[in-house]
């Protein structure tokens, strides 16, 4: 059967993963052993007809301390910006991980994914198709803000903001230090290591992932406040979901939200405000048949009984890291016999890339043209 996105169906699928886990680590069976030469992981072109520029920003928000790790003092956020930039190929095609960041993915990602392998990748070596340090395009151009799933660092979502870069929006991709895989910053400071890990491993308990969820919501409106952003699009990730849904009942500068498989719930079953109350601006809910459980459907019927712009739709045969650099790396990682068959299926589904990764790509695409423009 060819995957494509279509209206939700209300009934459950054998495929859905355990709520709590699967949110913030999805912790599954481990994969094949590993064995040969590294692949040469690579992700998928974007389609937009711009050369896509890509450069970092070190924001410190010294109003907040870190919730993760109070002796650092303060709350810092790393975020790329990936814009239409000037074509030409003297500027270097941006690695996806530095080498610093590939070390600690390399403990890291295994213990957060488990169908990953523990060896025989060479993460450090896949490149994005952001030209780093390419000049912008002038002019004025819509902006988007990419919140990862929890245990995920933004580098993970970099397919997609490139794509969408190419296509005319600026997009910032922001890491949330502490629940990320790694963050790597460009200088040192008491209480962290330059790269900073995890701290979190496994489902969180009440408590901790209502200080997760506050807290990506008070960085993403930091990034907001502190370079002037006004009438903005955000999307999210499965913690990232939630995350930018919740912005979007928040704080008014947010035009339209996409929640790519957040829960909207607290873990007690408390739904969130946005859920609660509705939204009177648009709002995206996109999932998998594979990822779909009984809490997904309660928590996102609280918010879609309110009526208003919220439209929901889902991807067949896939599962909940098909909206991410998963998408296409896994694939590729089962193809070379470095996981085994379940574990592709466990993290993307059985549909291929061809078929999700621009599926995936034009519902953003739509949705965003029709409520931000570009």
């Amino acid at each position: 059967m060819t995957p494509s996105f279509t209206p939700a169906r209300r009934s459950l699928t054998k495929g859905a993963v355990a709520g709590a886990i699967g949110m913030l680590f999805g912790a599954t069976p481990a994969g094949a052993a590993p064995h040969g030469t590294p692949p040469p992981l690579r992700l998928p072109a974007p389609s937009g007809p711009h050369t896509v520029g890509a450069r970092t920003l070190y924001l410190v928000d010294s109003s907040r301390n870190d919730p993760w790790e109070p002796r650092i003092g303060v709350r810092e956020l790393m975020v790329t910006v990936l814009e239409p930039a000037v074509a030409g190929r003297r500027f270097p095609r941006a690695p996806q991980l530095t080498a610093a960041a590939a070390a600690e993915f390399t403990t890291y990602g295994p213990l957060i994914h488990p169908p990953l392998p523990p060896t025989g990748v060479d993460w450090a070596a896949t490149l994005t198709h952001a030209r780093a340090g390419a000049p912008h395009l002038p002019g004025r151009r819509p902006t988007l803000l990419y919140s990862p799933g929890g245990g995920d660092a933004r580098t993970m979502g970099s397919a997609l903001a490139v794509d969408l870069a190419s296509h005319g929006w600026t997009v910032l991709t922001v890491d949330h230090p502490g629940d990320a895989s790694e963050v790597e910053f460009p200088c040192d400071r008491p209480g962290r290591d330059r790269v900073r890990p995890t701290t979190l491993f496994g489902p969180p308990d009440a408590a901790t992932f209502r200080t997760m969820l506050d807290t990506r919501v008070a960085d993403l409106r930091f990034v907001l406040d502190e370079l002037g952003l006004e009438r903005v699009g955000m999307y999210g990730h499965s913690a990232g979901g939630a995350a930018v849904a919740q912005a979007l009942h928040e704080d008014r500068r947010i035009a339209a939200a996409a929640n790519l498989e957040g829960y909207l719930d607290l873990m007690d079953g408390e739904p969130l405000p946005v859920a609660r109350f509705g939204t009177d601006r648009p709002l995206l809910l996109a999932g998998t048949d594979g990822f779909r459980d009984a809490r997904l459907d309660r928590s996102w019927d609280t918010l879609l009984r309110h009526g208003g712009p919220v439209t929901r739709r889902q991807l067949d045969d896939a599962q909940h890291w098909v909206f991410t650099d998963y998408a296409a790396l896994v694939p590729q990682l089962h193809h070379a016999g470095l996981m085994s068959t379940a574990g592709r299926t466990a993290m993307v589904g059985r549909a291929a890339p061809r078929v999700t990764v621009p599926a995936v790509r034009a519902l953003l695409r739509s949705f965003f043209a029709a409520h931000l423009g570009r």
